[in-house]
């Protein structure tokens, strides 16, 4: 040993408890933190030699270790768990709040023409297609076909959602139109998540015991992880495209933004920003990454081979994704 930091520190896992809700909103506060995308090559490479040199059982002199979980979440924020390869840019979890403040804020803002709406909504699920393919998962990768496959599906399906509520809004209070945008997230969300994923739900994803050990592949537990995932990821849209709709529609009657309309935008998306921020790490721990469920749930082949191969196992583990 190298340096005087203990290697029994398990960075494969998170630093705080995950089966508590505090626990996983500070993992995701890290995990999420936009300022990482500003971090340059030469800080992330650093990062990753920091991270694989203790996972070699090498310590720098002088690390802490406050530094090496901050390696490691730098690290993570940068390479794929899989593959280890760097991650396009936009494709990063820490590229979510600067991405989609951007994305969801011109959504709220140009919502009045057919245009426009069509437009923000190809461009916010284009960028969906580009995170899916970016943390797509080493064990079971998503084909070219079912990436085109989501993407058509979802983008078809905020726009006619987008184009439909727009017209029958018209004859409603204007402030229901500035919910239109949401409405059409959220369609798309449950379209494209369970089409990026039609393979975990055609052939199951990996199931474990508490220890770890592989015990076989459940459709049904891709069916929950999956339904976890739209759940938090309709929780995430929530704050950010239900709060501004409300200020901007007060503010817009003010006198200053009359007289100054081109803050309409920036202010919006400052608003979407502040949202995100917040609601971004906390509907990410909504669920435990380490997802579970009874054994007695699960097919009945596979129930019978957890039976035979591990009779004391009650509860199995997976991972739900993101």
């Amino acid at each position: 040993m190298s340096g005087e930091l203990s290697l029994n520190i398990n960075i494969k896992e998170p630093r705080w408890d995950q089966g508590t809700f505090m626990g996983r909103a500070k993992h995701f506060f890290m995990i999420t933190d936009p300022r990482n995308v500003l971090l340059s090559s030469e800080t992330l490479e650093g990062a990753r030699d920091t991270v694989e040199s203790y996972r070699a059982g090498r310590v720098k002199p002088g690390l802490t270790e406050d530094e090496l979980w901050r390696a490691k979440y730098i690290y993570d924020s940068a390479f794929h768990p899989d593959t280890g390869e760097k991650m396009f840019v936009i494709g990063r979890m820490s590229a979510q709040v600067p991405m989609n403040m951007t994305i969801t804020g011109c959504m709220l803002t140009f919502y009045r023409t057919t245009p426009a709406v069509v437009f923000w909504q190809w461009v916010n699920q284009s960028f969906n297609a580009v995170v899916n393919y970016t943390n797509r998962s080493g064990d079971a990768p998503i084909t070219v076909n079912q990436l085109g496959a989501a993407y058509v599906s979802a983008t078809t399906g905020a726009v006619v959602t987008a184009l439909g509520l727009k017209s029958l809004a018209k004859h409603l209070p204007p402030i229901v139109s500035r919910f239109v945008p949401f409405a059409a997230v959220a369609a798309a969300n449950c379209i494209n998540i369970p089409f990026m994923r039609q393979r975990e739900l055609k052939y199951g994803i990996p199931v474990t015991d508490e220890n770890g050990n592989r015990l076989g592949d459940s459709p049904s537990a891709a069916k929950q992880a999956i339904a976890q995932v739209v759940v938090s990821r309709i929780g995430m849209a929530v704050p950010a495209m239900a709060i501004p709709p409300v200020i901007m529609n007060a503010l817009e009657k003010k006198a200053f933004m009359k007289r100054f309309p081109v803050l309409n935008a920036p202010v919006q998306v400052g608003l979407v920003g502040l949202c995100l921020v917040f609601a971004t790490p906390l509907c990410c721990a909504l669920f435990p990454q380490k997802s579970s469920m009874s054994v007695s749930s699960l097919e009945a082949d596979l129930q019978e081979t957890i039976r035979q191969t591990s009779p004391h196992t009650t509860t199995v583990y997976f991972n739900k994704g993101l």
